[in-house]
């Protein structure tokens, strides 16, 4: 994925002779989205609700014409994906005006399960259906900051060095049974985990009173003991993962491809977006080719739709793409 916006396609085509406007290629993408892309979206969002194990995420999004905001406020493209071990993997944006925890409550509504995601406390007002799982990765990135705010000749025999060696042996343990099944990596964590975990938080918590809480470092503690209940909830299954570089690693596409476009200007450019987005990267996850999954569905979905089958857009989903859609195909 080149992540060119659609202004400079217009001014490549324009240099190779072809006069073909922006307007023109939005309102193509647009009207491809509606009529043919979304229902299958609908149905990858049906499919995601099903599973057991989701990861989430969001960032944020400048859309230019939106009714009751200004140009310049900020609106919000949210991310939720399948975990590991999934049968079909699923990656799926969602546009929202705002952050608020509505939009992940009725994005998933019918998911019963467990949710990574990040310290946002937005996730944690979410039903009690869904629990919600910490990320480990945010909690290192607190104390590799706290670390960097002491002199270089004194970080060995830190504090903050002392809490990343606990971390150290955690993510070295997660390494070491990534290749184990899930009822042995849950049997192995408690048993070799669960000690470390008791040590880290006895020591959190004894160095806690000692620590200004506006340092660097009293904040990394504080973010580890408040989020203490939703970090160590990866316990409660072997499917659950340590952190939530899983949904991380998803959103990045569109932070690219947003430092590119910069905005949208409408809602439905940005739901679009979104639409768009998720098609591609599931297709990425399947193993295809986006550009050959997205050509074989806009060939094959009006013949499919005029056969008056309901359930034609579920034929066409990533996992249903045969082999010349594949990456290696």
């Amino acid at each position: 994925m080149m992540y060119s916006p659609l202004y400079r396609l217009e001014q490549e085509f324009d240099r190779q002779g072809l006069k073909l406007s922006r307007q023109t290629m939005s309102n193509w993408l647009l009207t491809a989205t509606e009529d043919w892309l979304q229902p299958i979206y609908d149905v990858l969002h049906q499919q995601l609700c099903k599973e057991k194990v989701l990861h989430g995420d969001e960032t944020t999004l400048q859309v230019l014409h939106e009714k009751g905001k200004s140009a310049v406020s900020k609106s919000y493209m949210w991310l939720y994906r399948t975990s590991r071990g999934a049968e079909k993997p699923i990656v799926l944006y969602d546009y929202q005006p705002n952050r608020k925890a509505e939009n992940a409550e009725q994005f998933l509504e019918g998911f019963s399960g467990w949710l990574h995601a990040d310290g946002y406390q937005g996730y944690h007002r979410l039903p009690e259906n869904i629990r919600v799982v910490g990320c480990w990765a945010h909690a290192r990135r607190k104390f590799d900051e706290a670390l960097t705010a002491v002199p270089r000749e004194q970080q060995p025999a830190s504090k903050p060095a002392e809490a990343l060696c606990y971390f150290a042996k955690l993510f070295q343990m997660e390494q070491n049974f990534a290749p184990l099944t899930a009822e042995e990596r849950f049997a192995k964590r408690l048993e070799q985990e669960k000690p470390v975990l008791e040590a880290l938080l006895a020591w959190a918590n004894t160095l806690k009173p000692q620590t200004a809480p506006k340092s660097a470092l009293g904040k990394a503690l504080h973010y580890l003991l408040e989020q203490w209940p939703y970090l160590v909830r990866y316990l409660e299954d072997g499917r659950l993962e340590f952190s939530n570089n899983r949904a991380e690693r998803s959103i990045k596409p569109f932070v690219m491809g947003r430092k590119n476009f910069l905005f949208c200007n409408t809602p439905g450019g940005a739901q679009s977006s979104a639409v768009l987005y998720s098609l591609i990267e599931t297709a990425k996850e399947t193993g295809l080719e986006p550009y050959r999954y997205l050509l074989w569905v806009l060939e094959r979905a009006p013949k499919l739709a005029e056969t008056a089958d309901e359930a034609w857009a579920e034929k066409l989903i990533p996992a249903q793409a045969p082999a010349e859609c594949k990456a290696n195909g």
